[in-house]
């Protein structure tokens, strides 16, 4: 019951999200004057509606998303004219681009508030995995034992670390994260350098590097045991944080989404064989894309194992992730609408510094065949994702 609660909440989550990038086009249009008709969540046949006003607000049966209809999209529409000033495409440019624009940015709203919420009430996760510094242990522990043994060695406490320190080095190679550290460590024995930042300074730690035995991790999954370097200090996994220091880190972690979610928008093309090869009943690539069904899955046995800040952090993720595909300059999403008008204007600004007249709106039903395209290619992958998170799912510790 648990494991369906969590994939309801995460889908209902999803369905606010959608919900709101519409309002943000809806409230945008009608603050700047322009005629909305419509505002309906999902697509198909319609379960519900009322009017308020101009504009008829209500629900439909499939939740594929969701659509504002505003007067005037395009000058090929017809137009009553009581309605022509209020058009969308009679507007300012920078007018129609804030309205289009408004439903990304009401995403990345979101997922900002969501990050900050998480950085005051249960912390924020590590992302970079950066090499910071929580605790220093009282001993170097074997895999064996979690107690300290009379004698047992302190390498880090013995050499002055401290909480708070950031490894950047270790052996004259540099550590950018907390892996680097443990690969570069279990590889050590005896006096090492240990380069690390603390209060803003670089400091140089000399450290007794011990030889301890570890059951360590293959790929696979399976387990194995092998004496390694070890020195006693405990990875700082994740933030805390209070209501005004979560502005700052919620901030700085949103930047870490942002760019990690370009990043894997461009590797997106790659992934999709490895969807391929998961439908054929190959090993599921936890780093390949999932759809709705997969993230509501993963959602649901987040909540089952509660583990609730991958929840949130996960429902933040597809919120940036949702909002910057969707700026993405392909009509039909609203990237490729911002991008014509950013054309015409430029355009038409090209043609006053030569003293001619202002150009004929873009022709959209030119631009038909590149829509459908990528409708089609859009369409395909969903199916494809859809389909490998019913049969070959990713889950959660795989």
């Amino acid at each position: 019951m648990v494991y369906f609660f969590g994939i309801l909440l995460f889908a209902l989550l999803i369905g606010i999200s959608i919900a709101l990038h519409e309002l943000g086009h809806l409230g945008t249009a009608k603050m700047f004057g322009m005629k909305v008709t419509r505002y309906f969540i999902g697509f198909g046949p319609k379960i519900f509606s009322f009017r308020r006003g101009e504009t008829e607000y209500g629900l439909k049966a499939i939740p594929a998303g969701g659509f504002c209809e505003i007067t005037g999209m395009t000058a090929l529409e017809e137009v009553r004219p009581e309605d022509e000033r209020r058009a969308f495409y009679r507007q300012k440019t920078w007018k129609r681009v804030i309205v289009l624009s408004a439903g990304s940015i009401t995403h990345f709203i979101l997922g900002f508030v969501i990050l900050y919420v998480m950085a005051f009430t249960m912390g924020l996760p590590n992302l970079r995995d950066t090499p910071l510094v929580a605790e220093v242990s009282q001993c170097v522990q074997s895999g064996t034992s979690a107690d300290c043994a009379p004698g047992a060695p302190a390498p880090a406490r013995d050499a002055g670390f401290r909480a708070g320190d950031e490894v950047l080095a270790v052996a004259g190679t540099a550590t950018p994260t907390w892996s680097d550290v443990l690969r570069v460590t279990r590889d050590r024995v005896g006096a090492t350098e240990f380069r690390v930042r603390r209060d803003g300074q670089e400091l140089t730690l000399n450290v007794d590097v011990a030889r301890v035995e570890r059951e360590l991790q293959r790929k696979d999954g399976s387990t194995y045991k092998r004496e390694v370097g070890a020195i006693g200090i405990i990875h700082q996994r994740e933030f805390d944080y209070n209501a005004l220091t979560a502005l700052g880190g919620a901030t700085e972690y949103t930047g870490d989404m942002f760019a990690n979610t370009w990043q894997g928008l461009l590797r997106f093309p790659e992934k999709i064989p490895a969807v391929i090869e998961a439908i054929g009943g190959a090993e599921r690539d936890v780093d390949s894309p999932v759809s709705v069904v997969g993230a509501s899955r993963l959602g649901g046995e987040a909540v089952e194992q509660g583990l609730w800040q991958f929840f949130w952090l996960m429902l933040a993720g597809l919120n940036f992730f949702v909002g910057v595909f969707n700026l993405l300059p392909l009509l039909p999403l609203d990237g490729g609408h911002i991008a014509v008008n950013l054309y015409e204007r430029v355009r038409n600004w090209v043609r006053g510094l030569r003293g001619l007249p202002v150009g004929a709106p873009v022709n959209y039903l030119r631009l038909l065949p590149l829509t459908y395209f990528v409708i089609f290619v859009g369409g395909a992958v969903t199916l494809l994702t859809v389909t490998a998170d019913i049969v070959n799912p990713i889950r959660l510790g795989q």
